[in-house]
């Protein structure tokens, strides 16, 4: 009961901080929105070459959601760099609250403001382009991004810590952010490309929970790529949550 009060005590915290400044929330929430606008007709443009039934919407949407956990997840940790800046991680490390619940509160955090995003980007879909998901599968889609964003976020908390500066932070993650992103087809699908960088980006796990994701929003559940694309998602958010709570751990002994 104590680790769920003080999870709850750091939740909170963190929430009304993104509260009463909402705008770096909304500026995350503009790209994928353009995004949308931009480079849906061009996703409808190829969309016959995908199939008869291909929705450029059902394509894109999802994807675009994975692009927003993997960006604002994986930077999380510049928060906390300026956190252990102005004194707040210090002080939470001396009090009794247990040092799990620093790490856990921050990370449901994160995972709540991508939901409030996604709900948002996947209204303005249906709302502005006739996007039209499957219920369920939109609601397995997002709850599988939120593990996927849950691990990311857990990781980079650990290695805000360690790096304790924004500039070796941000040469850390620039480096491995924008290569992942491209080969994970998130922008467009990898079968369009030639075989050896399909090849290259099945290596890539986030390749698999977009095409999860997008299986899920048509309302495929029964597909190889939701099995396959929750398995890896799930056994790498474990991974980072692991590496994150050790390094965090370690930070704050």
């Amino acid at each position: 009961m104590t680790f769920l009060r003080d999870t709850g005590l750091i939740y909170w915290a963190q929430l009304r901080a993104n509260l009463r400044n909402p705008v770096w929330v909304m500026i995350g929430l503009a790209q994928p929105v353009l995004y949308l606008v931009l480079f849906g007709p061009l996703v409808k443009g190829i969309a016959p070459s995908l199939g008869p039934e291909a929705d450029p919407w059902k394509i894109l949407t999802p994807a675009l959601i994975i692009q927003l956990g993997l960006f604002s997840s994986a930077f999380a940790g510049f928060s906390i760099v300026s956190e252990l800046r102005a004194g707040v991680v210090e002080r939470q490390r001396v009090t009794p609250a247990a040092r799990g619940s620093l790490l856990v509160g921050r990370v449901l955090k994160d995972v709540t403001l991508l939901i409030v995003q996604a709900s948002v980007l996947i209204a303005v879909a249906m709302a502005a382009f006739g996007l039209r998901p499957a219920p369920l599968g939109t609601v397995l889609a997002i709850a599988l991004i939120a593990v996927m964003s849950a691990g990311l976020a857990s990781a980079s908390y650990a290695l805000g810590l360690w790096a304790k500066q924004e500039s070796t932070l941000a040469s850390v993650l620039n480096s491995f952010s924008v290569p992942i992103m491209l080969l994970s087809g998130i922008l467009l699908p990898m079968t369009l490309g030639p075989a050896w960088l399909q090849n290259i980006a099945k290596v890539n796990p986030f390749s698999h929970t977009v095409d999860a994701a997008r299986a899920l929003f048509r309302g495929d559940l029964g597909s190889s790529d939701v099995y396959v694309g929750t398995a890896v998602t799930v056994a790498l958010a474990l991974i980072l949550m692991t590496i994150g709570a050790r390094g965090f751990a370690k930070e704050n002994a």
